[in-house]
């Protein structure tokens, strides 16, 4: 089995060994030492490429044999320290965190530890005592943070996923600055085992990749329940597997858009132009309320849970405190408990502001941050900078939504320019069908679970019902054909449809159909509503599988005319 990695190689490794060999040497290249704080010794690497290629060799399907990953160092990898970029903390576990473990099962190798704002406390990159990370093509800009490593050496084409964490943006503004996807899931659908907390209610571990469909790979391997993890959590059995074909988008007003710098403004117009072009329906909404929210997560009460997390070891003063963490973490220790009651009833107002403006929208698209200044702008004002590029990030973990970074239209310079779709809990899939919308590629599949349903007619694509599938999101996995066990009729209903009766092994016809997968919740929905002659039932196709379908009652049948030769609906309708 070969793999074909695009990072920025000059060439597709056929092996794993040679993707980790092209990974050394890259590594030697671009000469980026700020971006680790620890690296595998490269025998180690090595040795580990060469089991990924022996489990390919006997027959292991393994989606991401021979991948290099890089592992922000607040998540726990067994054997190499944690230090959460503070030499002082540092421990070594005997664990990895589940997510981890989960993509080296699947058949990636890591690296190494990646730099990170310290604690996970920033959005710049540049709070660390092992240097500030510089941005992958302009180092004299932030790479942002707090996930700058991991973001970083994905860009530079050394690693092909970058493992972060994100509470208050860390897996999006790295990936909006750098040119990269960044997968924000539903907190709790990556379980957070392993990872150093920051604010433990709203943290969560992310992914970085060059590309759509390698960051939602990586994040489908990393989904699932841990009993480690009391915050983990299932998909839902009313999760929407897909956006509908023509998305309403809600996008913020120009108001709502003042923290933006001149050209990420211009840049958003035209992302937001090409969006339109590419079929979304777009509506300008007030998204305020949110923006109001999102200062939450710094100047309320809810950021004693950063002092929770690390505020008496940062209270011992260790030489590597970063500076302004330590003191945004030592403010943290002053609200009062009737405080933060006050303003988790405010998050929960804001949660359902946030459910009735996203009614009757598939996603609301933002901008991912504001700007990209430099590391001297920054660390002339270390914090004003920082708040304002969490303006439109912030308010996503305190509401509990998802999101999808991607790159939008470049700056009139040419430079990168991030823009995220977010959704509701567990609308995850629908926010990277929109994503994948707005790029320009086809969009994989992320959330798990479901049914396959068969149909047969008037629910087919492009036929009048189909619209009740998309009403509860339904995916289109594949076209099929039945055994030759059916028969098909024209019913007399309105609007016309037709009725697949079972008669036995021969006595059909192959009859063309559409295979969904729907939830679970929508499937009893979609049963409840289905008028008679209709029925819901397992059926049977050419392949010998078996998924549940529709029929029809045999009394409908026997009195309707029997089209079963033109081996499918559409067939018949355009004789």
């Amino acid at each position: 089995m070969s793999i074909v990695v695009e990072n920025g190689l000059s060439a597709a490794p056929s092996s794993s060994r040679a993707r980790a060999e092209a990974a050394l040497r890259r590594l030697g290249e671009v000469d980026r030492p700020e971006v680790w704080i620890a690296l595998r010794p490269a025998a180690d690497v090595l040795a580990d490429a060469d089991a990924v290629d022996a489990r390919v060799a006997a027959g292991e399907d393994l989606p991401l044999a021979g991948l290099l990953v890089a592992v922000k160092d607040n998540v726990d990898v067994a054997g190499l320290p944690t230090t959460a970029s503070c030499p002082e903390f540092a421990y070594t576990p005997t664990d990895t965190a589940s997510g981890v473990a989960r993509l080296v099962a699947a058949g990636a190798v890591i690296l190494g530890k990646t730099n990170l704002d310290q604690f996970a406390t920033g959005l710049v990159g540049t709070r660390s005592p092992y240097g500030a990370v510089r941005c992958s093509w302009d180092p004299e800009r932030v790479s942002g943070g707090s996930s700058s490593g991991s973001a970083t050496a994905v860009a530079l084409g050394i690693a092909d996923i970058g493992i972060g964490t994100d509470t208050a943006g860390s897996g999006r503004v790295p990936a909006a600055l750098q040119g990269l996807v960044g997968i924000k899931a539903t907190l709790g659908v990556i379980p957070a085992h392993g990872v150093v907390p920051a604010c433990v209610d709203y943290d969560c571990l992310t992914v970085f990749a060059t590309s759509l469909d390698l960051a939602v790979t990586a994040a489908k391997v990393m989904a699932g329940p841990e009993p480690r993890d009391p915050r983990s959590r299932r998909w839902p059995s009313d999760v929407p597997f897909a956006a509908p074909s023509t998305p309403r988008v809600a996008v913020p007003r120009a108001e709502d858009l003042v923290e933006l710098c001149d050209e990420y403004r211009e840049a958003f117009a035209r992302t937001v132009a090409a969006g339109r072009a590419a079929g979304l329906d777009v509506t300008e909404v007030d998204v305020s309320p949110l923006l109001d929210a999102a200062t939450l997560l710094y100047d309320g009460a809810v950021v004693a849970q950063r002092y929770a997390a690390v505020g008496e070891f940062l209270a011992t003063n260790p030489a590597g405190a970063d500076p302004t963490v330590a003191a945004i973490v030592a403010a943290a220790e002053r609200p009062a408990a009737h405080e933060l009651v006050a303003d988790l009833d405010t998050l929960t107002q804001a949660k359902a502001f946030a459910a009735d403006l996203l009614d009757g929208f598939a996603g609301l698209l933002l901008p991912t941050t504001t700007e990209h200044p430099t590391i001297a702008a920054v660390q002339s004002d270390p914090i004003g900078i920082n708040r304002r590029m969490g303006t439109f990030t912030n308010f996503c973990n305190l509401l509990d939504m998802a999101a999808v970074a991607v790159p939008g239209a470049p700056t009139a310079e040419g430079h990168p320019f991030g823009v995220m779709v977010v959704v509701p809990a567990f609308a995850d899939q629908v926010a990277v069908d929109l994503a994948a919308r707005l790029t320009g590629v086809a969009a994989p599949g992320f959330a798990s679970g479901g049914v396959e349903l068969a149909v047969f007619g008037a629910h087919l694509r492009d036929q009048p019902l189909h619209f009740q599938l998309e009403e509860i999101g339904a995916r289109f996995v594949e076209e099929v054909h039945t055994s030759d066990a059916y028969r098909l009729t024209a019913l007399n209903t309105t609007p016309p449809k037709p009725g697949l009766v079972r008669h036995g092994a021969g006595r059909g016809a192959p009859i063309a159909g559409e295979v969904f997968r729907v939830s679970e919740a929508g499937l009893g929905r979609f049963l409840a509503a289905l008028p008679a002659p209709m029925t819901l039932t397992s059926v049977e196709l050419s392949d010998g599988r078996w998924v549940v379908g529709f029929g029809c009652t045999h009394d409908a049948a026997a009195d309707a005319v029997d089209i079963t030769e033109f081996g499918g609906w559409v067939a018949y309708r355009t004789r």
